[in-house]
């Protein structure tokens, strides 16, 4: 069975820093594009960045550039996402997310839908206070 398990949600300080990981398990993801997204309480899930396979091309939101930075380590298996200088507004629960059907594209950093992905982990929540 396959697994896409978050961590490192926790709360955290206005002007923090906070890195969450996304561990598979059951099967491999490092030939397909992974994303993060975010909900926040009472709001829709929202993209926050993807990376593509290689880990060389990535895309993010317009609140999460210059923040915030995804990245992959293909041999564990991992995503990560380093966000720097935390707002009260990125309390959320955070999602990463796998496209198992996008394989080896070479430039292609993910897509911003949710639609276009088919694996899900159950979240990790993050809370900032002012």
């Amino acid at each position: 069975q396959v697994h896409l398990v978050e961590s490192g949600g926790e709360l955290v300080q206005a002007g923090d820093s906070l890195r969450l990981s996304c561990a598979a398990s059951g099967r491999t993801f490092r030939s397909n594009p992974m994303a993060w997204f975010r909900q926040a309480p009472g709001k829709g899930r929202e993209f926050v960045a993807s990376i593509s396979w290689s880990g060389e091309y990535t895309f993010y939101v317009d609140f999460a550039e210059g923040r915030f930075t995804i990245s992959r380590d293909n041999g564990k298996n991992t995503v990560y996402l380093q966000m720097n200088n935390q707002k009260p507004d990125d309390t959320a629960v955070y999602y990463c997310a796998a496209d198992s059907s996008t394989v080896n594209e070479p430039v292609y950093a993910g897509s911003a839908s949710p639609y276009d992905y088919d694996h899900w982990g159950p979240g990790t929540p993050v809370t900032v206070s002012s």
